[in-house]
Parts: structure tokens; C-alpha cells; sequence
């Protein structure tokens, strides 16, 4: 009797198929949202079979926990030894991300299902707000640390003042000076006593 094949590992789970059901959950969540997207619809454009997603996930909130944590790689904490050179980055970072058509669409959606379906808003707040809140949070304990603003400082405090912002803007794209522009000003006076380059009137 032949036992070459013995203990041989079984089939390797494709990477291809898990990268393209994690972007087709992305892709689905932008276009119809959460609630009106099925693990069925995911699996038929990923090209994939409905148990090949179940092997991995339970459930469509997990799939979605996923997707959104496997896009966390693109948000990059800066370095660059200043908090003003930092703000500057993450305000590049972030208008380059969300302030184009399908950042906008993406946002949208996402916020929408969180209102309406309090298991995604989750799984929006651990695995994007948390770790985008957690990145702010570095930076300013950097620059605590170089005594360029107060100890007391509260960061979550600064990065839902900026979101807030952020989402008027994606609502009111007409009826507000550039996004940019508003976070620069808003973020000087949150700092108040925190040295801070003059901002251009060039952008507004």
C-alpha cells in the first residue's frame, strides 16, 4: 500500500479567494450597506462559494469586522518629530482618503448602517473608530512628551471635534471653506497655548 500521501496537509485556503471576499464585503457595504448586504450577494461576486466564507466566519458582522480591520494597514501614524508636522499628515492622509467619490460613498454608507443597525455600529466603532482614535492618540502623547502642549490634553477629545468636522464637510461639501483649512484653525484653538504655525488664507 502506498502512504506517500499520508499526513499530508490539506488543501492551503486560498489567498486570492479570502483578499477578494474582503473587498467585495467592502465594496457591497459602500454600495448598499449593511443591512441590505448578504453573505449570498458577497460570495457571488467574489466568486466564491457561500462555504468557503463560512469556514472563515461566522457571521456577516465578523466578515465585516474583518474587512474593515484588514484596511487598517493603510492608515499610517506619523513621525515626523513635530505635532504640527504630524497634523499636517494626518490631514493629507485623511483628505486623500475620504475626499473623493467613493471615500465619500464609503463613509456614507457606513455611517447610515451604523445608525440604523447597532451590531455594525460595533464593529464600526472597535475596528475603525478605535484604532484611527488609538493612531491620534500616539501623536499626542509624542508631543506631551516634547512639552509642546499641555499634559492634560485630552486627544479623544481633539479627534471628535475633528470628526465631527470632517463628517459636516462630506454632508455640506458647498457651505464650508476647505475641510483642510477648518481643522488647522480649529486645531489651534483647541490647543490654545500650544505653539502653532499661522494659517493660510490661500486655502480657504
Amino acid at each position: 500500500m502506498n502512504h506517500s500521501n499520508k499526513n499530508l496537509p490539506g488543501r492551503p485556503r486560498s489567498t486570492q479567494s479570502h483578499q477578494a471576499i474582503l473587498q467585495t464585503t467592502l465594496d457591497l457595504l459602500a454600495e448598499v450597506g449593511y443591512d441590505r448586504m448578504s453573505i449570498e450577494a458577497i460570495a457571488t461576486r467574489a466568486g466564491v462559494g457561500k462555504p468557503t466564507i463560512y469556514r472563515r466566519y461566522q457571521s456577516k458582522a465578523e466578515l465585516v469586522a474583518d474587512a474593515i480591520e484588514s484596511r487598517r494597514e493603510e492608515y499610517v501614524i506619523p513621525d515626523t518629530g513635530s505635532l504640527w508636522g504630524d497634523i499636517e499628515a494626518l490631514i493629507t492622509s485623511a483628505a486623500q482618503i475620504t475626499f473623493n467619490p467613493l471615500g465619500r460613498q464609503t463613509v456614507a454608507m457606513m455611517i447610515g448602517s451604523a445608525t440604523s443597525n447597532p451590531e455594525f455600529a460595533q464593529v464600526y466603532w472597535i475596528k475603525y473608530l478605535q484604532p484611527r482614535r488609538q493612531a491620534f492618540a500616539v501623536v499626542y502623547e509624542r508631543a506631551k512628551a516634547r512639552h509642546e502642549i499641555p499634559s492634560d490634553l485630552d486627544p479623544d477629545l481633539v479627534f471628535d471635534v475633528i470628526s465631527g468636522l470632517m463628517l459636516y464637510a462630506l454632508v455640506f461639501p458647498e457651505g464650508t471653506k476647505a475641510w483642510e483649512t477648518s481643522i488647522r484653525q480649529t486645531t489651534q484653538l483647541l490647543l490654545q497655548g500650544a505653539k502653532a504655525p499661522s494659517v493660510s488664507n490661500e486655502s480657504q
